[in-house]
């Protein structure tokens, strides 16, 4: 993510920022500019300090302090495009829920703003049965009460989040339970998010051959490969094959890990070209770059590849040398960067240049010819 700045004092502004620390003037995000504007209010409405013409209203969630997102003034929404996908939200009546479901908010319009920066479709559930909508819920066993314990997960187009996934003391216990190197709550945002964009990007496309030659066959029983995963755990190797143990559960896990490591990488470049980064250790040169072009619309996954492993070796050395795990604990072989080109791709498809898109799957296929090691027996 880009950093931002105040339009009237030039103080950095955080994606989050409703204030400016410094001219206390107010401020807002405006998704169709992609800015954290600073406002002007007059005349009951907000106007973009730096183009008074811009008016906004704020997101209906600003009331509970929960969203900074704008809504231009004409719109007939009272939602802003992030939050108008929420279909169920927790009792805001009880404080812990409502400090909770704030963490998620900002998570989750985090996850928003690398996906309208792609300019991915998002459909409304209102206007399509398997459109993107959120359920935010409070476990029964939490509140007292009966009933199935809530998963967080993804059916058709809506993702449940467990309210409880904000908790740090819960999500690091979950953590450690299923041996995840990595479990936020933007993490849980960008997995889940992968599965709807298989069903809009794949499922239908001419590109699924391409797919099942490169994840798997998704059609193989999701029940029975969980249920496999969870008994008898990754095949041997597996880490020259996926992103991350649960990516080999299905291909369907595989692709969903895969889509949200694509988002890590592009969101973190971006972060830091926007500090203007650049790694030049005196020892290696081929772990040199320089991250000046926008990740978001990189030409091709080479581009992003060339500035994100320097970038993570230098993240990794930094938070050793303070005594911390390593920021990035993953490895990408030429065949997890075969099924980030895939995923890569079919953001980035043109209609107008199909030949092009044909070519560059069988480029990303020829390049996974080795076998995958089936699951260690216990």
């Amino acid at each position: 993510m880009k950093i931002f700045q105040c339009q009237a004092c030039e103080q950095p502004f955080h994606f989050e920022t409703t204030r400016c620390a410094s001219c206390e003037r107010r401020a807002g995000y405006d998704p169709e500019s992609g800015e954290v504007v600073t406002l002007s209010a007059g005349d009951g409405t907000l106007r973009a300090f730096a183009a008074p013409e811009r008016r906004y209203r704020a997101c209906a969630n600003a009331a509970h302090a929960a969203c900074n997102w704008l809504v231009p003034e004409d719109s007939a929404e009272i939602y802003c495009v992030a939050c108008r996908h929420n279909r169920m939200v927790p009792d805001l009546s009880i404080p812990w829920n409502l400090t909770r479901w704030r963490e998620i908010e900002l998570a989750k319009r985090r996850l928003f703003y690398s996906l309208l920066r792609m300019r991915l479709p998002l459909a409304l559930r209102r206007d399509d049965p398997e459109g993107l909508a959120f359920d935010f819920l409070v476990d029964p066993a939490e509140a007292q009460m009966i009933g199935p314990a809530v998963l967080t997960g993804h059916d058709n187009g809506l993702i449940t989040v467990n309210l409880a996934e904000a908790d740090d003391v819960e999500r690091e216990r979950r953590r450690t339970q299923f041996g995840e190197p990595y479990r936020t709550l933007l993490g849980h945002f960008r997995h889940e998010i992968g599965h709807y964009f298989w069903n809009v990007l794949v499922r239908h496309d001419p590109s699924l051959p391409a797919f099942r030659a490169i994840f798997g066959d998704e059609r193989a029983d999701y029940g029975s490969a969980l249920q496999r995963y969870y008994a008898q755990g990754p095949g041997e190797a597996w880490q020259e094959h996926f992103v991350s143990a649960y990516a080999t559960a299905h291909p369907w896990e595989d692709f969903a890990e895969t889509f949200a490591h694509y988002l890590h990488i592009v969101d973190t470049l971006e972060t830091a070209g926007s500090f203007g980064l650049r790694m030049q250790p005196k020892l290696r040169a081929d772990l040199a770059a320089t991250v000046d072009f926008d990740p978001h619309h990189a030409p091709d996954l080479e581009r992003l590849i060339e500035a994100w492993l320097p970038l993570t070796f230098a993240m990794n050395s930094l938070n050793r040398s303070m005594g911390q795990p390593d920021l990035y604990p993953f490895r990408l072989t030429p065949t997890v960067i075969g099924k980030l080109s895939f995923v890569h791709e079919r953001i980035h498809a043109r209609d107008d240049a199909p030949g092009e898109v044909a070519a560059t799957l069988k480029a990303v296929i020829a390049s996974l010819r080795t076998p995958i090691a089936p699951p260690r027996s216990i």
